[in-house]
């Protein structure tokens, strides 16, 4: 009886087996759903329907773009979380669904690390210090001079508590036993526009965000917050090099499918981003974004997520950064 039990069991596994490598090698047969947390005509939406283009090409098969924005992500990400795990809906994350609101927000309908299989990272974007282009500050140092002056004299845009922006003028107070006030936004744009006509001393903003005023000739870029200057604008000092701390602030944005997709998906899905990602259409497209392309393995991203959770909920405590 007991090896009976085992020889169905094991026909049972092998069948399953053999069902989810027909699924991989036919994959994908249909229509690939990509749901975005991204408004229409924000970069990261902008970056997904430029590789969206890319794939539908690579495996001749329609990518269906569903832009679910507001809620904080929860409805992109909570459609994902429900969907059939078999590679045919796919959610769009940044690193603030999957590493700053879990750590920030009081209640996160989803697991970052349960609810989700990492698929790739596809690009990452580095932030830069903005300020008017009437303002005295001609670096970074300047900044710092001027709050260690009064200290209720610097203050800088955010889009929302524990983002990006926030965290990068948090560090920087930090690094240099300053003041520096934040003010809350609720529209970048109302940010930029703010920094253009001097009613704040700065923004942390990535290229895409900041450029066109910078155009306009409304805001200056004062430095880079990289290890290094940015190939395409090399006139511009890192943060460290405009005399400030050695500080890095970007985001990345990848791809996630509902957890329990099999293996073997999952490797095709990234083999095709890999190979989108190396197209010279989509590097340029990229670049005029302001966006770099970047890859990841599955298990890349994984461990990226996770150390990135530890690393927020440190910085959060260090900083005193809660929601308010």
């Amino acid at each position: 009886m007991q090896l009976d039990h085992f020889w169905r069991a094991s026909l049972v596994a092998l069948a399953l087996g053999c069902a989810a490598g027909a699924h991989a090698e036919n994959f994908p047969s249909r229509p690939i759903r990509l749901l975005t947390p991204y408004p229409a005509g924000l970069t990261p939406d902008v970056a997904t329907r430029v590789l969206a283009d890319k794939l539908s090409k690579i495996w001749e098969t329609p990518l269906v773009i569903e832009a679910k924005p507001g809620a904080n992500g929860f409805l992109a990400l909570g459609g994902a979380k429900q969907a059939a795990p078999d590679g045919y809906t796919l959610v769009v994350v940044g690193d603030a669904h999957m590493t700053t609101n879990p750590k920030l927000l009081t209640s996160v309908p989803y697991d970052p690390q349960k609810d989700f299989q990492p698929v790739s990272l596809f690009f990452r974007a580095p932030f830069l210090f903005y300020t008017s282009s009437s303002a005295p500050y001609q670096s970074i140092g300047d900044l710092i001079e001027a709050a260690r002056k009064d200290p209720k004299k610097i203050t800088y845009g955010t889009p929302y508590v524990g983002s990006p922006a926030h965290f990068g003028g948090a560090i920087l107070a930090q690094a240099t036993g300053t003041q520096m006030m934040p003010v809350h936004y609720k529209e970048g744009a109302q940010i930029y526009t703010a920094v253009a006509n001097g009613d704040i001393s700065f923004s942390v903003a990535t290229i895409g965000s900041g450029l066109p005023l910078v155009k306009a000739g409304k805001m200056k870029m004062l430095a880079t917050a990289s290890k290094e200057r940015l190939a395409d604008y090399p006139q511009v000092p890192t943060v460290k090099e405009s005399g400030g701390p050695d500080l890095v602030v970007e985001t990345w944005v990848g791809l996630m499918a509902p957890a329990g997709t099999p293996a073997a998906v999952i490797e095709k899905l990234n083999a095709g981003i890999t190979q989108a990602l190396k197209d010279p259409e989509l590097v340029s497209k990229f670049a005029a974004l302001g966006i770099e392309p970047q890859g990841s393995t599955p298990a890349e991203l994984q461990k990226r997520i996770g150390d990135e959770l530890s690393e927020v909920e440190a910085r959060m405590k260090r900083l005193g950064i809660s929601i308010e």
